[in-house]
C-alpha cells in the first residue's frame, strides 16, 4: 500500500488549513487505495481569525495542535517527517500555508519558508518522490525551486508573484493538473478559484490520482 504525509497548516480556511480541500484530500487517498499520516509543524499560528465576522481575535494557537482537529489527533509533528518512510507528500491549502508554513501572506515574493517545511519539500524532491500542493501551497514550491511549473488557477496577483519569485506559472481552470516533470511536482487550483466543494474534491481527487499513476 502507498502512503502520503500530508502537512496541514492548522484549522480553518483563514488562519490554518482548509478543512474541505484537507478532508477531501485525506478521501482522495483513501479511495484509491493508499494511506496517510498527517503532520504539522509545532510553532505557534500567526493570528487566530473569528470564521464568523473575519476579525482578529485575541489569543494564540498552535499549528500542530489545530491541525490535529482535522487528522482526528493522529497527527505528528513535522520534524519528524522523514521522506524514506513515504511514497509522496502532499499539501492542501488554506490561508495558514501563506500564514503558519510561510509569510507569503505578509511578503509576498520576498517571503521565507518555515524551516521544517522547506527540508520536508526539498528531501522530497530530492529523492524523487511526488509532491502535491493546492490552492496557495504552491507558492511555497515557487519560492524553493527555480523554473518550476505550478498553478493557483487564475488570480493576477498571486501568478505573479509566483513568477517573480522564478517559477513558471500555469492557467488552470477546476479540476486541473499542472505537472512539473522534471521535479514529479504536481499542484491543482482548488479554493484560489471560485469553486464548489464538488470542484475541490474534482481537484483534490485528480491531483491523488496524477501523483500514484507515477509511483
Amino acid at each position: 500500500m502507498k502512503k502520503f504525509a500530508v502537512i496541514l497548516a492548522g484549522c480553518g480556511v483563514f488562519d490554518g488549513a482548509e478543512i474541505h480541500e484537507a478532508t477531501l484530500t485525506l478521501l482522495a487517498i483513501k479511495q484509491n487505495g493508499a494511506a496517510y499520516q498527517c503532520f504539522a509543524p509545532d510553532v505557534e499560528q500567526m493570528h487566530v481569525l473569528n470564521h464568523l465576522t473575519g476579525e482578529e481575535m485575541p489569543e494564540t494557537r498552535n499549528v500542530l495542535i489545530e491541525s490535529a482537529r482535522i487528522a482526528r489527533g493522529d497527527i505528528k509533528a513535522l520534524d519528524e517527517y522523514n521522506p524514506d518512510d513515504f511514497d509522496a507528500l502532499i499539501i492542501p491549502g488554506g490561508f495558514g500555508v501563506a500564514k503558519n508554513l510561510c509569510d507569503f501572506a505578509v511578503k509576498g515574493a520576498d517571503c521565507e519558508i518555515l524551516e521544517d517545511v522547506e527540508k520536508a519539500v526539498v528531501e522530497t524532491v530530492a529523492k524523487n518522490i511526488p509532491l502535491g500542493a493546492l490552492c496557495i501551497s504552491p507558492v511555497i514550491i515557487a519560492k524553493i525551486f527555480d523554473e518550476v511549473e505550478v498553478t493557483i488557477g487564475q488570480d493576477p496577483g498571486t501568478a505573479e508573484a509566483v513568477n517573480n519569485m522564478g517559477a513558471i506559472h500555469v492557467l488552470t481552470g477546476h479540476g486541473e493538473v499542472v505537472v512539473d516533470a522534471k521535479r514529479n511536482i504536481f499542484t491543482t487550483p482548488c479554493y484560489m478559484l471560485d469553486a464548489d466543494i464538488v470542484q475541490i474534491w474534482e481537484g483534490a481527487s485528480n491531483i491523488v490520482s496524477r501523483m500514484l499513476s507515477t509511483m
